[in-house]
């Protein structure tokens, strides 16, 4: 989504949230420039979206912002929604103020947690939101003061990534085959596993896009999969016995804010706007954890 102060050649990408999974993820992709722009990412530390002059210091005429920053704890936030409405509508809702101010263009990067999880066919952007947790409610609220004050932006909500490393569900997986003879994993919860390195593309593409693209869209890997799939999916990746992973109810794992049940983002809309679509899920798991084994090779010095 390129503005006409954004066709030089000159032009900047900034990444806020840099520091988080997602956002380290799009720097890391652009280290050396995408598409005859700059990438700068500006961590927490760098980049407070919460201050006025702090965004004005970075966004400046010609940028076009994707947005990582965001409060994703989901279960804090149910105590502490303040706090998260603070990073999750406050700040991109100031974010959007200042590209209007000075014609820059943003890509706000949003969730699924804003439906209601109780779909039986993949979420259009325009389905009816209906958030049942704290998090869901202040995405949706940012989502809606983004486009209150910047009508151009681009709103990409996701689902279910992870990068195979830290502390996300793979990462996860990975180091409980290595402690654990079998698992329990829910198969209740149904959506679409997304490799952040591969989301981090999709977010340059439409940031730097040629066309205008629709307000919302929705970006994931192609195809279902429950957490129980991606479970036995990635020891068989790893040469591990995918039946050492045993199904279970989302009622053995009680967490303070409600999982949905179904939360599948259907990519028509991403593929109507000309955006390349994202490629099945089970070949970016093979990537990722095929990435992970270079950057992380086994026996290498901790």
């Amino acid at each position: 989504m390129t503005t006409d102060a954004e066709q030089s050649s000159d032009r900047t990408i900034v990444v806020t949230g840099a520091g988080g999974q997602l956002g380290r993820r799009l720097v890391d992709r652009a280290r050396d420039g995408y598409r005859g722009a700059r990438v700068l990412g500006f961590g927490s530390a760098d980049l407070d979206i919460t201050d006025p002059e702090s965004i004005a210091a970075a966004v400046v005429p010609g940028t076009v912002v994707i947005n990582c920053a965001a409060h994703t704890a989901v279960d804090a936030a149910e105590t502490e929604e303040d706090r998260a409405a603070l990073l999750n509508e406050v700040g991109p809702r100031l974010l959007a103020e200042r590209c209007a101010e000075v014609g820059a263009g943003l890509v706000h990067v949003s969730t699924d947690y804003v439906f209601a999880g109780d779909a039986r066919t993949p979420y259009q952007p325009d389905d009816p939101t209906a958030p049942a947790t704290a998090y869901g409610r202040t995405k949706l609220a940012g989502e809606r003061a983004v486009l209150e004050a910047l009508p151009s932006a681009t709103i990409v909500r996701t689902a279910w990534v992870y990068t195979g490393t830290g502390s996300d569900f793979v990462a996860t997986m990975l180091r409980l085959e290595a402690e654990r003879e079998t698992l329990d994993v829910v198969n209740d919860q149904v959506g679409s596993p997304t490799y952040s390195g591969d989301l981090a593309d999709a977010l340059l593409e439409a940031a730097t896009s040629p066309r205008a693209l629709p307000q919302i869209l929705h970006a994931t890997n192609a195809g279902t999969a429950s957490w129980f799939d991606l479970a036995r999916a990635t020891f068989e990746t790893v040469g591990a016995d995918p039946d050492r992973v045993h199904p279970c109810g989302s009622d053995r794992y009680v967490r303070p804010a409600p999982r949905p049940a179904y939360s599948v983002l259907s990519p028509a809309a991403w593929k109507g706007a000309g955006l390349t679509p994202l490629r099945p899920w089970r070949d970016a798991l093979t990537a990722a954890l095929a990435a992970r084994a270079v950057a992380d090779p086994p026996g290498a010095a901790q």
